[in-house]
């Protein structure tokens, strides 16, 4: 298991402990699921299954959510709108579902699913792993399946683009996205 096979954008973390941390985020969550191959790992069981979508995989959404929160980065850092830390962007992307290795076993939910889900799951590794407070608040805050709404700038860039990776997924199989 190499997170840094699996998602290139590690590199795109200029601050070597947080990017060796967030790699290490992964590790734990497939040491504690015997996950020996990320990439095979589904994005979403339970939408994949409603729309016939067998071939998305997590490491992929995750990669495209990397990639769309860092541009949104970018463009905010090139129209003067500073204050943004890529860095804190990109590891709260590369992070923000590692926590779906608990809450899934292949394409059956588990009772972390059932009870906790992959947002309460994935801050206990954020924290486990030995990164910042601000990452388990991006993990807790990029999804409506909790109550907590982002605080700083880069949980809300994430979770947008999280939001629209996600879409993008749905377009697949939809003709109106209104039907999802």
């Amino acid at each position: 298991m190499d997170p840094e096979a699996a998602f290139p954008e590690l590199a795109w973390i200029d601050d070597g402990e947080l990017r060796a941390n967030v790699a290490g985020a992964w590790e734990l969550a497939a040491a504690d699921n015997d996950v020996t191959d990320l990439t095979a790992v589904p994005w979403f069981p339970p939408a994949q299954a409603a729309l016939d979508l067998d071939d998305e995989f997590l490491v992929d959404h995750v990669r495209d959510v990397a990639a769309i929160a860092d541009d949104m980065a970018a463009a905010l850092a090139d129209r003067g709108r500073g204050g943004v830390s890529r860095d804190l962007v990109v590891a709260g992307a590369l992070v923000h579902d590692v926590g779906k290795l608990y809450e899934f076993d292949g394409h059956e939910r588990t009772a972390i699913g059932d009870l906790l889900g992959h947002p309460y799951v994935g801050i206990c590794v954020t924290q486990r792993a030995g990164l910042p407070v601000e990452l388990a608040h991006v993990v807790l805050s990029h999804t409506d399946r909790t109550t907590v709404e982002p605080a700083i700038l880069e949980a809300a860039i994430v979770r947008r683009a999280d939001e629209v990776a996600a879409t993008a997924i749905r377009a697949r199989a939809l003709e109106d996205l209104r039907d999802a």
